[in-house]
C-alpha cells in the first residue's frame, strides 16, 4: 500500500484550517494544518511535506516571507499559495519565485485539485 502525500497547510484562518483538511483528505491526502509560518517552521513537517497550501497574508511572517525562507534554507517543497486579497503584483512575484499556483479564495475543488496535481507528481 503506497503512502499518501503529506500536504501541509499554514493559515491563520481557525475555519480555514478546520474545513480545508477534510477536504483534502477526502482527495487522498495526509494533512498537518499549521496557524502560522513559524509553527510550521519549527515542526518535524518539512522535511516530509510533500507540498504546502500557504496562505499569503500572515501575521508576523507571511506566506512570501515563509517562502523566501524555505529557498535560503534549500528547500524545494511545492508551493500552492491561497488568498483573499486580490493582489496581481504579490501573485505574480510569489509565481515567479516558483511557486506552483495561486489561488484567490474562495477557490473550485476543481482548482485546488489541479493546483495540487501539478504540485505533487503521481507516485
Amino acid at each position: 500500500m503506497s503512502e499518501r502525500p503529506l500536504v501541509c497547510l499554514v493559515d491563520d484562518d481557525e475555519s480555514v484550517r478546520e474545513s480545508l483538511p477534510d477536504l483534502l483528505r477526502e482527495f487522498g491526502f495526509e494533512v498537518r494544518p499549521f496557524s502560522s509560518a513559524k509553527a510550521i517552521l519549527v515542526s518535524d513537517c518539512l522535511g516530509r511535506c510533500d507540498c504546502l497550501i500557504l496562505d499569503i497574508a500572515m501575521p508576523e511572517m507571511t506566506g512570501p516571507d515563509l517562502q523566501h525562507e524555505l529557498k535560503r534554507r534549500g528547500s524545494d517543497i511545492p508551493i500552492v499559495f491561497i488568498t483573499a486579497r486580490v493582489d496581481k503584483k504579490v501573485r505574480q512575484r510569489v509565481l515567479e519565485q516558483g511557486a506552483v499556483a495561486c489561488l484567490y479564495k474562495p477557490f473550485s475543488q476543481a482548482d485546488l485539485m489541479g493546483a495540487l496535481h501539478a504540485a505533487i507528481p503521481a507516485k
